[in-house]
């Protein structure tokens, strides 16, 4: 029969195989999870190379439409400048005269008038 000292050896490397097992799996598991994880990295960096160029290409692309944009919205501006003295130009054509021959239709009314009713300015009283 076995002696107390015999039975809790037995029992100690008991634990102790029972443990090893325990961390033999966790690392077997840990091996797939790291080879799935170089697996994931490899097939990232193999689409990432491709992704990285298409959108160099756009930001490249988007750099020489913004340019042309510019290009486009100085010469807005321009012509906008353009309307601006172009519109000023006609008001003052058309404008000045236009309050010139207002205010002397306005003064040969009054002299109308003013011949019709008397120098006065008053009406005429009927006789």
């Amino acid at each position: 029969m076995l002696t107390a000292g015999e039975v809790a050896g037995l029992i100690a490397a008991t634990g102790w195989i029972v443990l090893v097992c325990v961390l033999a799996m966790v690392l077997v598991k840990l091996a797939r999870l790291l080879t799935e994880t170089t697996k994931a990295v490899s097939d990232l960096n193999n689409r990432l190379v491709p992704l990285l160029d298409d959108v160099s290409v756009t930001v490249n692309e988007a750099n020489r439409q913004l340019v042309v944009v510019e290009a486009i919205a100085k010469d807005v501006k321009q012509v906008s400048g353009h309307a601006a003295k172009l519109s000023g130009v006609t008001q003052t054509i058309f404008t000045g005269p236009l309050i010139k021959v207002s205010a002397l239709g306005y003064g040969v009314r009054r002299a109308l008038e003013a011949r019709r009713t008397g120098r006065t300015g008053r009406p005429r009283r009927a006789r």
